[in-house]
């Protein structure tokens, strides 16, 4: 079973200055809601109860806004208001699942999985990445049955255009499971528009074998001179451990632009 999920949130968020220049982008409010907390119900719903957040120095402030009891004590007891008191005990039921872990210098995702290393326990675990939102259906829910069923690694996956191939990691599809899954062949970090394998591209739902943490140790440097988790992933698939690519049912939205972020607040406003 998969119990426990890490969601990395030690990037800068530049594409979305100058709001972050003063917020973390993770508690930026997506339709009165700071995003997270979306990001965190998916999770609960999926049956996880353990959360790994991984940030640095510079967001303390996520931090802090799970552990902010002397203000909502301070304000449910002047104010008595049942709307602040449900609140609180939302932000005290998500405290209970989080553990926090640093990275404190930006060296990719690769990287920052690899802080939580110690701290996961079981053979599979569940990595959210908080810019991508799936709404209408519970992706992460419909990965783990998949996992559950198969026994092995699974990723999101969505057809992309051609032209932003190269702002994804893209696989090469080795097999047809069913209408929504597939086995993956390879998988490439950022390719070229000219040399993709295909336009199925990663989205930020993953279901890893602990296994990772072997080549993530000994990662190299990647595209942007960052350590990808997309490389270490091809290292296994290469070595023949299975990857199932995903097909999610829900409806993607990007929170990691500007112009991703307000479509974003407009469609969760309509739910």
């Amino acid at each position: 079973m998969i119990k426990q999920a890490i969601i990395p949130l030690a990037g800068q968020g530049t594409r979305l200055l100058p709001l972050t220049s003063v917020l973390p982008k993770e508690l930026l409010p997506i339709n009165g809601k700071p995003g997270i907390e979306y990001i965190l119900d998916e999770c609960i719903d999926a049956g996880i109860n353990e959360v790994i957040f991984i940030i640095s120095k510079k967001k303390e402030m996520i931090k802090k806004y799970f552990y902010s009891d002397e203000l909502y004590k301070k304000i449910i007891k002047k104010k008595k208001d049942k709307r602040i008191l449900a609140e609180y005990k939302k932000i005290l039921k998500y405290r209970k699942m989080i553990k926090f872990v640093y990275q404190n210098r930006p060296n990719g995702t690769g990287d920052a999985v690899l802080k939580t290393k110690k701290f996961i326990k079981d053979d599979y675990f569940l990595m959210l990445l908080p810019d991508d939102l799936i709404i209408n259906k519970n992706c992460s829910k419909d990965m783990i049955l998949v996992h559950n069923k198969f026994k092995t690694a699974v990723m999101a996956s969505m057809k992309v255009n051609k032209k932003n191939v190269d702002r994804w990691g893209i696989y090469s599809v080795k097999s047809k499971i069913n209408k929504n899954n597939f086995y993956i062949k390879d998988v490439v970090e950022k390719p070229n528009k000219n040399n993709s394998p295909s336009n199925n591209a990663i989205i930020g739902r993953y279901i890893l074998p602990k296994k990772i943490f072997t080549k993530l140790i000994n990662q190299k440097k990647g595209k942007g001179g960052e350590i990808h988790i997309t490389d270490s992933i091809r290292r296994l698939i290469l070595e023949g451990k299975e990857f199932i690519g995903h097909e999610f049912k829900g409806k993607y939205l990007d929170c990691g632009t500007m112009s991703g972020y307000l479509k974003s607040s407009n469609e969760m406003s309509k739910l």
